[in-house]
């Protein structure tokens, strides 16, 4: 026992372990802001303080961390504004450009570095090599496009 009080921080850094191992599993911040305590609570262990000064200050860190942090990293990893598609779906709406000229039935577009086979959108108007095109479906291996609006710079 005497060893457990004069070593107090490899129990600290174990609770710590154990912790960051249920915060992967959960993904949720809470488990690694109790973790932060706990690795707080390791370092004034290793400084020799008392048991309970330990323990308060495994509070206390986890409180700071969970009140100040946690929200700072909620935000920062759920950005609920930005849809996160991947795929083809992940191209609707991308800008592209005309490398062969895209009629209703045809047409060769450079989308995300890569050349599509495209057509035009119905009723679309067809476009020429250059210009820029915007994705507005993918069918198949076949870009949806119709002419990018353009833009009159601003001064």
């Amino acid at each position: 026992m005497e060893w457990l009080t004069d070593n107090a921080w490899l129990g600290w850094l174990g609770v710590t372990l154990v912790l960051a191992a249920i915060e992967a599993a959960t993904v949720d911040f809470v488990f690694l802001m109790f973790a932060g305590g706990a690795l707080c609570a390791t370092v004034a262990a290793a400084l020799g303080a008392p048991f309970f000064f330990q323990v308060v200050v495994a509070v206390i860190g986890a409180t700071v961390l969970l009140l100040v942090v946690r929200p700072m990293l909620k935000r920062k990893f759920t950005d609920s504004e930005v849809e996160h598609r991947i795929g083809a779906a992940g191209l609707v709406g991308r800008e592209a450009w005309v490398l062969q000229a895209v009629t209703d039935t045809d047409g060769r577009v450079k989308l995300a570095g890569e050349t599509w086979s495209a057509r035009l959108a119905e009723g679309g108007v067809p476009v020429e090599p250059g210009d820029q095109v915007r994705v507005i479906a993918i069918h198949g291996a076949t870009a949806i496009v119709a002419p990018a609006p353009t833009t009159t710079p601003t001064p």
